[in-house]
């Protein structure tokens, strides 16, 4: 079997299977585990802090009902004292020289101003490491084109939409999960990037391997390294 040694191993919300996720700890992790990139979801905060968060609410990771929406940053510090600011990811990731993929979540309140926020921080941090913006939404990925139009970018998708994103998005890389991909290998086919996730299946991990994908997003980086035979 002929690995794909160039494929890059980016750790999803950080190594959150054994850690928190989306934390500093976690993303601290990731990079002890050797890998290649840092993926984050980024929400925005009532007072406009973009703070790195999966959910429309904390209820899974805190219990408590609140949406992020709704609450400042310190009122959500107070709650959940591991949350991370965006700024903090890119501080991490600079200092750690490992590519990040920020994900902006839709449908959100604010609506597209969570992308001119993050592209704004990109910007003001002159980042010298690989930065993608990814989204299942369309118009985020067509606002960041506008915004920037040399920015990469990662159309993630659904299997209703997929064909749709696919034609139509500027993005200039796709991100199917591994299981789309099982069932539609084709996809590789295309000229873009392909990023996929979450892939924490050591089968997974060698199909991926083994069909040309560019980026493997995982929960469990190290473990990911060792399947692949990575040193």
């Amino acid at each position: 079997m002929v690995l794909i040694l160039s494929m890059k191993i980016y750790a999803h919300r950080g190594a959150s299977a054994h850690f928190p996720e989306n934390t500093r700890v976690a993303y601290m992790a990731a990079i002890d585990h050797g890998a290649d990139g840092l993926e984050c979801d980024v929400r925005l905060t009532k007072d406009n802090l973009p703070i790195l968060w999966h959910d429309a609410d904390m209820k899974r990771i805190t219990g408590h009902s609140s949406r992020i929406a709704e609450l400042n940053f310190m009122e959500i510090k107070r709650i959940y004292d591991n949350v991370l600011l965006l700024d903090d990811f890119l501080e991490i990731a600079r200092d750690a020289k490992k590519d990040i993929a920020i994900e902006t979540k839709h449908p959100v309140p604010t609506s597209g101003q969570i992308e001119k926020v993050v592209m704004n921080k990109i910007t003001e941090e002159r980042l010298s490491i690989d930065v993608v913006i990814m989204s299942f939404s369309w118009l985020a990925i067509e606002r960041v084109k506008k915004l920037d139009k040399n920015q990469k970018s990662v159309a993630l998708f659904e299997p209703y939409n997929s064909k749709v994103m696919r034609r139509f998005t500027s993005a200039s890389a796709l991100g199917p999960s591994i299981q789309m991909l099982r069932k539609n290998p084709r996809i590789v086919q295309d000229s873009r990037d392909i990023f996929v996730w979450t892939v924490d299946d050591a089968d997974d991990m060698h199909f991926c391997a083994n069909n040309s994908v560019d980026v493997l997003i995982t929960n469990t980086p190290s473990h990911a390294r060792k399947v692949l035979g990575y040193h």
